[in-house]
């Protein structure tokens, strides 16, 4: 068990961007309850401001329908400019599918947190990439 104190160092911080107003933060509760330090937002412009702001040990871009590719493969390639070795996830469920150069991972929600959990999880290995944030 780690102390308050301990926590800080050890949780991660990932930005979610994520344009449905009731499913982002049910999905951040999931993420802090992981142990995860979550900052989110609905709006891609917001998205790209916060980023430059802080750092990040991943990004995760809600991909809503076939026709939400197309803008987070655009925020994606905002993110990568700013920061070309930053670690980024889209999130869909099983009726997306696309083929794109630019996440480093998909992440499959299939409505099971456990699962999407344990995919963020995977994506933040040490082994997964090696140029982290220095500090989240």
């Amino acid at each position: 068990m780690t102390t308050d104190s301990q926590q800080p160092d050890t949780k991660q911080a990932i930005l979610h961007v994520c344009r449905r107003e009731i499913l982002r933060p049910i999905r951040d509760e999931i993420l802090r309850l992981s142990g995860f330090e979550v900052e989110s937002t609905c709006h891609w412009h917001v998205a790209i401001a916060m980023f430059q702001g802080n750092p990040f040990h991943l990004v995760l871009v809600d991909v809503e329908g076939d026709d939400g590719v197309s803008l987070a493969e655009n925020l994606c390639a905002n993110v990568r400019t700013i920061h070309p070795g930053q670690l980024v996830a889209f999130v869909c469920n099983w009726r997306v599918a696309f083929v794109s150069d630019c996440p480093d991972q998909v992440l499959r929600t299939e409505f099971d947190p456990e699962a999407f959990v344990k995919g963020v999880k995977e994506m933040l290995k040490p082994s997964a990439k090696s140029d982290k944030p220095d500090q989240p």
